[in-house]
């Protein structure tokens, strides 16, 4: 079969109740991979991965969905499910007698396969889909679908560069889907967090600067403890005039490890010493989120100061109102007052950038929102970017 090619699934309809959403999703799944594969094609590429029909999808996403709901010796299953045949894979470790696709299956075998970066390979096999093994690599564009909790499915794909990040195309919880927006970079002023994260930027984009905080926001969302960062433009401090003094826990002079690892050069980036002593740097920098009060940094990735409490400055009025996006397909903007946000981290976060607005904040909620708020000059307001769902 030639590579890139459409693959169908002969698998048999699973016993028992089928998951509604998977049938919904499933064809704009599949759109979306066969556009990127055919874009691919177009410039002269040959994907290395296999397009799934939507039947396919489907039923991956079925038989994901209920083995998320069991238990297996009372431990729930983390696993990630990759449509792609042994031969594509590196290193591949390949069953002698591969499994059926079902939730049983998955269940017993979660729990050799729950570390990140491991992968149950999917492919067609003589009575339906099988399970042949796991893989630690998946080439770009193969359909990748990771159980992330109870009843939550995220469908990605490998970007196919050497950052080793995926971009996401559906997350599934429960009866709600949602379908990443791929135009949601148009909006005026997106934030290049925002763009990086939508997986719209060129590959050496995401060495740029803007994108690790990206590893920060994942790392805050991880602590569950919910938490502020605000990011302030470097070699100024119009940002104490948002800031009750004194600050109780100034840094002086300020933590530069992240900003000197996100200096180093092309080839140290790439380097495991360099990743994991960034993993420590940006761990200990979102750690400081979960203190009461907010966590300052530079745009060079200085820390100035944690557990700081912003207050309105005095040459701005009180915030009135926040335009509130989340880059879903159907999704409309809505104007909300700030009351409407959350809890009081998003009201002074959304007071700070109003005040500071060469500035931006993130900010996590205990439940798992996550919100980067920043200042739109198209739209003269603050504009408050919902992302939880680009960071699963």
């Amino acid at each position: 079969m030639s590579q890139g090619a459409a693959i169908t699934s002969s698998m048999a309809p699973m016993t028992g109740q089928a998951y509604r959403a998977a049938r919904f999703v499933s064809p704009a799944v599949h759109a979306y991979f066969a556009r990127h594969h055919a874009e691919a094609r177009s410039r002269g590429e040959m994907p290395a991965a296999s397009l799934p029909d939507v039947a396919t999808i489907e039923d991956m996403i079925d038989a994901a969905f209920w083995a998320s709901l069991r238990r297996e010796e009372g431990y729930l299953p983390r696993i990630s499910l990759a449509f792609l045949a042994p031969e594509v894979a590196a290193y591949p470790l390949r069953f002698e007698r591969p499994l059926l696709l079902r939730p049983e299956a998955l269940t017993r075998v979660a729990p050799a396969v729950e570390r990140a970066g491991i992968h149950l390979g999917v492919w067609p096999g003589q009575h339906g889909l099988c399970v042949w093994g796991t893989t630690h690599t998946v080439p770009a564009w193969s359909v990748v679908l990771e159980v992330a909790a109870p009843g939550l499915l995220v469908l990605k794909h490998h970007r196919g560069d050497e950052s080793g990040k995926f971009v996401n195309v559906a997350v599934l919880e429960g009866d709600q889907v949602k379908v990443v927006d791929e135009h949601g970079w148009k909006l005026p002023d997106c934030p290049p967090l925002v763009m990086s994260m939508l997986g719209l930027c060129s590959a050496a984009a995401w060495n740029d600067s803007s994108n690790l905080l990206v590893p920060l926001a994942v790392s805050m969302r991880a602590h569950g403890r919910g938490g502020s960062l605000l990011v302030v433009p470097a070699g100024t401090d119009t940002w104490r005039e948002s800031i009750v003094r004194p600050i109780p826990y100034a840094v002086s002079p300020p933590f530069s490890e992240l900003a000197f690892l996100n200096r180093a050069a092309p080839d140290e980036t790439r380097s495991q010493p360099w990743q994991e002593a960034l993993d420590r740097a940006v761990a200990a920098v979102a750690g400081l989120t979960a203190v009461d009060g907010a966590t300052l940094l530079t745009s060079e990735y200085d820390l100035l100061a944690f557990g700081v409490k912003i207050t309105r400055r005095k040459d701005r009025a009180q915030v009135a109102e926040v335009m509130v996006t989340e880059p879903i397909q159907g999704a409309a903007a809505a104007v909300v007052g700030p009351e409407q946000l959350g809890g009081t981290r998003h009201l002074a976060a959304a007071q700070f950038v109003h005040d500071q607005r060469d500035s931006i904040a993130l900010v996590a909620s205990q439940d798992g929102r996550f919100t980067i708020f920043a200042w739109s000059s198209a739209a003269s307001t603050v504009h408050a970017h919902r992302i939880e769902m680009l960071l699963l």
